[in-house]
């Protein structure tokens, strides 16, 4: 499936063979995962009159999504995506629309939604990871695959920014359980346009991998260990990020300014991330991923704790801006490193890992910026959650089998490298990402 191209550019990365009918059928699935959340709390809120009921079960619904992702990806995995992605997206569906249908019926049991809910959400289908994974099967070319994760990650925020207003205008003319149906037909319709796919068809399952070398097996013994580094820089970076929102929302309120000043400085952190995100996929790095991988980490941090120190609006929106510009070109890194760390039939489960990093993450940062802003100045807050990206920049970086962290080579030979070298080589032996 595989085509050598010769200019690395993003219009290169969609020539190849079926990455456009592929890559718009997991986009058309994944918009579900930015109309479902919005859709389904006004639904709940609406049926029982309790934000509070509502909120728990939205919790459920997301805890089970996050936290077993990585065993949904394990399936697909091993299974192939066919196999196992088309009945998780068929069940999920099914079931959004069974809490679609609860939240219709006034008087619905509080336990029959929390326990829906949470079947629904462990049934969620990962598609962000198994579209990154055909990307590495179709892109051999690690700088081609560095674009394509780029525009991967800006269509993906996007896309999350554009689903809630999609809700804004149906629940303007229709009930928001509409919402939550829509969000059950794109899952259903993207997943199976995305299975049927020639190039999803090209994901083998783990089993069916032939290796003399220990990756072939349960991944090898460094396996783990070199998912460490970008697990951490993605759980660090969500927490950080999460921050930003009720950090901004304290800056507003301190100095009296209105709530659609939020709006401005929240839009101006998802327009750096994407303009990051698109530069960092068209420069022909000449260092390796896994030095790299710091370098953003550390700009999220900074930028950050500089953001708190800011005197008035315009400075704060720049500031952010600026954090932006290192978001997902750390997380596109960190989904890189994860996909050379391990061997081609773990490569969905690599991307989970990181998905979960970054959504758990952004619980965790969520809950603990909430303690902080009541306790401390809201620059220290600012710097706090900078500490957390910047701290995960020290975080050292493995190969897979490596016996010390990561020097100053290249990843270039990624999960194709055989078993023998990589359980050897240390980073900085291997040659320069060009």
């Amino acid at each position: 499936m595989s085509t050598p191209l010769s200019r690395p550019s993003y219009a290169a990365v969609l020539r190849v063979p079926h990455a456009r009918r592929t890559f718009s059928a997991a986009l058309v699935g994944r918009l579900s995962y930015g109309t479902v959340s919005l859709s389904l709390m006004l639904s709940l809120t609406r049926s029982t009159g309790s934000y509070a009921v509502a909120g728990l079960v939205m919790a459920l619904f997301g805890a089970t999504s996050v936290f077993l992702s990585p065993y949904r990806a394990s399936l697909v995995d091993r299974l192939g995506p066919r196999r196992a992605l088309l009945p998780m997206a068929l069940l999920y569906a099914a079931l959004l629309c069974v809490l679609a249908a609860a939240c219709r019926r006034p008087g619905t049991s509080e336990a029959v939604l929390a326990v829906t809910a949470g079947l629904a959400g462990a049934c969620t289908p990962p598609l962000g990871p198994t579209m990154r994974a055909v990307w590495a099967e179709l892109l051999p070319d690690r700088r081609l695959l560095q674009r394509a994760y780029s525009v991967d990650g800006v269509a993906e925020e996007l896309l999350f920014v554009s689903g809630p207003l999609l809700v804004g205008g149906i629940v303007a003319v229709a009930s928001p359980v509409v919402g939550v149906v829509l969000s059950a037909v794109l899952v259903a319709v993207g997943t199976l346009a995305f299975v049927t796919s020639p190039a999803t068809a090209a994901l083998r399952p783990a089993e069916r991998e032939k290796s003399d070398g220990p990756a072939a097996g349960r991944g090898g013994p460094g396996q783990g260990r070199a998912l460490l580094q970008p697990v951490v820089v993605a759980a660090a970076v969500g927490v950080s990020v999460s921050a930003v929102d009720l950090l901004v929302v304290a800056f507003a309120g301190e100095r009296g300014l209105g709530d659609g000043t939020v709006a401005w400085v929240l839009a101006a952190l998802s327009v750096g991330s994407a303009v990051g995100g698109l530069v960092n996929g068209a420069v022909a790095w000449s260092s390796p991923t896994r030095a790299r991988l710091p370098f953003f980490a550390a700009g999220v941090g900074l930028c950050l704790a500089a953001a708190g120190l800011a005197p008035g609006l315009g400075t704060l929106v720049l500031a952010v801006m600026c954090a932006g510009l290192f978001v997902a070109p750390a997380l596109t890194t960190a989904y890189l490193i994860a996909d050379e760390s391990v061997a081609p039939g773990f490569r969905v489960r690599a991307g989970a890992w990181c998905n979960t990093a970054v959504n758990a993450g952004m619980s965790v940062g969520a809950a603990a910026v909430g303690l902080l802003v009541e306790r401390l100045p809201l620059p220290v807050c600012f710097a706090v959650a900078g500490a957390v990206a910047a701290a995960a920049a020290l975080v050292p970086g493995y190969r897979r089998g490596a016996a010390r962290p990561a020097g100053g080579g290249g990843g270039t030979g990624g999960a194709a490298q055989s078993s023998s070298e990589s359980s050897e080589l240390p980073e900085s032996s291997a040659s320069s990402e060009s």
